[in-house]
Formats: C-alpha cells, sequence, structure tokens
C-alpha cells in the first residue's frame, strides 16, 4: 500500500522511516502542503498522510477521491482542518493520533508561562550581546497565583498538576469536569484567574473564545498561554487588549493563520502578514512556531500510531479506534 506524506518535515520522516519496519507501507515523502492544487500528486497512492496545516476542505476532498484516495492518515491530534461531512459522503476514511505525548506538549505550555513571566529569553539574548543588566526582566511568583485552565484533556489535566505543584490555585473550565480540581463557569474563571491556558479542541462553539468580550473580563495585567490552536484566539482583540495593557503577557505557539508561515524560514523575506507583525512588536508576547510536540517520544508515537491507523485500513478496510 502506498502512502503519501504532504507537509513533511525532516524531523519527522526519520521517525516515520523507522516505524515502518513493522508495516512495510510504500511511503512517499512531499514537502509541499496539501490542498486542492496540490492533492492530484498524490495520484496512484492508497491513502494520503496530511499534518496540522493542511487544508482538506471540500474541494480537495473531492480531488483526492477522484483519484483513488480512500483514507485521509492525519499524524495530529486535531481535525479542525479536515471537512468531515464531506469526508463521510465520499465515504473517505479519517483517522487521527489522539494522544501521541501529552506530556511533551502540557510540559511546553510550562516553560513558555516560566520564560514570559521570568523574560528568559529577554535575559539569553542580552548576555550573549553581554548586555548584563537586569532593568526589565522583573517577574512575580507564581506561588500563590490563580491558574484558569480551560480544557481539562490529557494536556490540561497534566499542565494542571504542574501548575499546581508549584503552589498555584487551579480553576478549571470543561464540558466534562474530573474530580481533582475546582470547576467554575467561564465567565469565573476569566474573571479570576492570573494566567489562562488554553487546552481544548478548535471547534465551531470554540472559535475566538478569547474576543473582546471574555477580554474585558478578564483581571487586569492577565497572562495567556496557548498552545492548542491559532483559531481559539481572536487575535485583533488580544493586540486590543495588549494595546489597552489589559493584557499583561501573551505567549504562543499556536496563531490563526499560522499555515502560511510557520515551519518556514522566512528571515530574509519577512512576513506580509500585518496581524502577526503587529503581534511581534510586544515585549511581553512571547511566540514559538508551533513546537510544542516537538519531542523525540512524541515524533515516535505520532508515526506509530498513524501506521497503525494505516495498516488496520489495509487489513480491514476501516479505522475503528482513531477514527474521527
Amino acid at each position: 500500500m502506498k502512502v503519501c506524506f504532504f507537509d513533511t518535515h525532516s524531523f519527522e520522516r526519520t521517525a516515520f522511516e523507522k516505524e515502518n519496519t513493522s508495516f512495510g507501507l510504500e511511503l512517499q515523502f512531499l514537502e509541499t502542503k496539501l490542498n486542492s492544487s496540490s492533492a492530484p500528486f498524490a495520484k496512484g497512492s492508497d491513502v494520503v498522510c496530511a499534518f496540522v496545516n493542511d487544508k482538506l476542505d471540500a474541494q480537495c476532498l473531492r480531488v483526492l477521491n477522484d483519484i483513488g484516495i480512500k483514507m485521509i492518515a492525519l499524524r495530529s491530534a486535531g481535525f479542525n482542518h479536515v471537512d468531515l461531512k464531506v469526508a463521510t459522503e465520499l465515504g473517505m476514511q479519517v483517522a487521527r493520533v489522539p494522544g501521541y505525548s501529552p506530556h511533551a506538549i502540557s510540559e511546553f505550555a510550562l516553560g513558555l508561562l516560566l520564560s514570559l513571566n521570568r523574560k528568559i529569553h529577554k535575559s539569553y539574548n542580552r548576555v550573549r550581546d553581554l548586555n548584563f543588566s537586569l532593568d526589565g526582566l522583573v517577574g512575580f511568583d507564581l506561588h500563590g497565583k490563580t491558574v484558569g485552565v480551560i480544557g481539562t484533556g490529557r494536556i490540561g489535566l497534566l499542565f494542571a498538576k504542574s501548575v499546581e505543584a508549584l503552589g498555584c490555585k487551579v480553576l478549571a473550565y470543561d464540558k466534562f469536569p474530573s474530580k481533582e480540581f475546582t470547576y467554575v463557569e467561564l465567565p469565573e474563571l476569566l474573571r479570576k484567574s492570573d494566567v489562562i491556558s488554553l487546552h481544548i479542541p478548535l471547534t465551531p462553539e470554540t472559535h475566538y473564545m478569547i474576543n473582546d468580550e471574555n477580554i474585558s473580563l478578564m483581571k487586569d495585567n492577565v497572562y495567556i498561554l496557548n498552545t492548542s490552536r491559532g483559531g481559539l484566539i481572536d487575535t485583533k482583540a488580544l493586540i486590543r487588549g495588549l494595546k489597552k495593557q489589559k493584557i499583561g503577557g501573551v505567549a504562543l505557539d499556536v496563531y490563526e493563520e499560522e499555515e502560511e508561515f510557520f515551519f518556514k524560514d522566512l528571515s530574509g523575506t519577512g512576513i506580509p502578514d500585518d496581524v502577526l507583525a503587529r503581534l511581534l512588536t510586544f515585549p511581553n508576547v512571547l511566540i514559538s512556531s508551533h513546537q510544542a510536540f516537538l519531542t523525540h517520544e512524541a515524533l515516535g508515537n505520532i508515526a506509530k500510531t498513524t501506521l497503525e491507523n494505516i495498516d488496520e485500513f489495509r487489513k480491514t478496510g476501516t479505522v475503528l479506534k482513531n477514527r474521527v
């Protein structure tokens, strides 16, 4: 069985080739992103393997269906970039990797918070330039602060436990509460939290959850973290909150229009996105390039689960365990 990978990066190819020794699939790796224009490149394959910033809209799926693709193997947990209704209509199987390493992302979210608060990234750059001044590097003790965790699935739960271990009070919001933390309604969480961290999927219901109205409910100088999906935040509203100094700090590993920029080296050309460019001008904003998942363990788990999903489809014509 032939599998065509789109938007492939060197850091993941090694993991897939290693895991494939147990499956014997024919793997074709393409660097181009998957969309309706590039979909014909998969002709001759049985399965398409897509990444987080590929665009599997109705038009793309119909092109893939026309060239004989019957399965979409997502090497990601999120599936908001796939038109599932059309995929179902076309009889396409769609599978994902629901839990490749919650530790990787929760640890990275904590790292973002610590760096943003204590200005570790700024200090590093200063010292590299032989500037040993401490001016402008004052942070605050996380101990005793209230951290609002929106979404307590595996990642959010681990992040909540991490900040609780630092002496923070955790307020949680989730449709399906556990018994480990204090759960409140979203408005109360927004009003009482010193730090707010997002750990939920992007759905029509959660799109722009962080907007002007909800930002107005937050404490002054609140910190906002997002390691989930960029579309959870209305970036223009975020910028307005930063300009008014309502928001004290922002750490993002995702951006709502990231597919045009993330995973690329644009240091020689710049970016045409005025919103992202404006966001990068704020000294209290820390942005990384969708890096939270990037550990050896996570890459290995992604490769293994993705190939298991494809192997199940090869043997049975369907995918049950990780079907979207």
